[in-house]
């Protein structure tokens, strides 16, 4: 029992001490904020006197003031300060770029001219393929007539403005719209273009030896005879590369009509004949490459340079036949004036 009461009292001991302390915590923080009242509510007076004494200003500005006020001074000139660093930032970011903003600027320069050299040589194409289609007779030869975008001196129709302000981007778009339009008569010309290679394909009109190889060592017409000495009418012309083997093309597309073996005349010797009435003669030749009744094609192999035959040296003889007349080869070799001789 005697354990018991001690304990009680010391446990009423502990409660007593922790309550004073508290009230003295309590008194202290009271009396603290009863003090810092005061002091925020006490007024200061500040006096202002001009130089000319004529009239005092009388502020009276209490503590809680004077902080707000230097905290409200505080907040710019934090303000001002993060503004100018990220004033100096982008001072920076634009000092860097400046070299980059002068070679785009350099480049829109270059772009200018390019566009400007592409419009002038545009309309050097419109004059060219207006004249090309007025030469071969399409309806896009009334290039200067008809309505609007429907004739090609439309389609170039591009006005420069002062350097400057010329729109770069749409004129390219322009441009591009007009050449667009162009493919047509391109495709029209391109039609006619490959009619005519078809054509020139049945007509015997490229060199008879492959790769343009030898030369014409005797021509169409009237000639000596190399062995009788007399004049005559050479119905062909001959072709010489001074040896024997180099390839002999079709100068047409044709059917092979005739292989024969001559010795006293044009010796190993090839007819082909060809659409429009056309025949062609390949004579002294060392061997034949095709058969009869085969049909070639221009530019084909049908056999090879020989000496057989009635003949002085390696050579062809080539003839070209319109039904039963004898015409000059040459004439037609020469059809093709950029590709007189054949290099397939």
């Amino acid at each position: 029992m005697a354990s018991i009461h001690r304990y009680k009292r010391f446990e009423n001991n502990i409660v007593l001490r922790v309550k004073n302390a508290a009230r003295a915590a309590a008194g202290g923080i009271l009396k603290f904020l009863k003090t810092a009242g005061k002091m925020i509510t006490r007024r200061y007076t500040v006096v202002v006197v001009p130089h000319s004494e004529k009239k005092v200003y009388n502020l009276q500005l209490t503590v809680f003031s004077m902080a707000c006020f230097v905290l409200v001074l505080a907040g710019m000139a934090g303000v001002f300060f993060f503004y100018g660093l990220s004033l100096s930032g982008t001072q920076r970011g634009l000092t860097d770029k400046d070299p980059r903003l002068s070679d785009a600027q350099a480049s829109l320069d270059q772009l200018r001219d390019e566009v400007a050299l592409l419009l002038r040589q545009s309309r050097g194409f419109q004059a060219t393929l207006s004249n090309t289609l007025a030469t071969l007779g399409t309806n896009a030869a009334n290039a200067d007539a008809g309505a609007p975008g429907e004739n090609l001196a439309s389609l170039f129709n591009i006005r420069e403005v002062s350097i400057g302000t010329l729109q770069e981007v749409t004129d390219v778009q322009q441009l591009a719209a007009y050449l667009s339009a162009a493919v047509e008569p391109l495709q029209e010309l391109r039609t006619i273009l490959d009619s005519q290679n078809t054509l020139l394909s049945e007509i015997p009109s490229i060199w008879p030896i492959r790769g343009g190889l030898g030369h014409i060592s005797m021509s169409f017409g009237q000639n000596k005879h190399p062995f009788t000495g007399q004049y005559y009418i050479h119905k062909g012309i001959d072709l010489s590369t001074y040896r024997q083997g180099d390839p002999v093309v079709a100068t047409a597309d044709g059917q092979v009509v005739t292989l024969e073996s001559e010795p006293g005349g044009f010796g190993n010797y090839i007819i082909i004949r060809h659409k429009h009435g056309f025949y062609t003669r390949y004579a002294h030749l060392l061997s034949f490459r095709v058969t009869t009744g085969q049909r070639v094609q221009q530019g084909e192999i049908i056999g090879y340079i020989g000496n057989t035959g009635l003949s002085t040296g390696p050579h062809l003889h080539y003839e070209v036949h319109i039904g039963s007349d004898v015409v000059d080869p040459f004439k037609f070799i020469t059809i093709r004036s950029n590709n007189s001789r054949n290099d397939r």
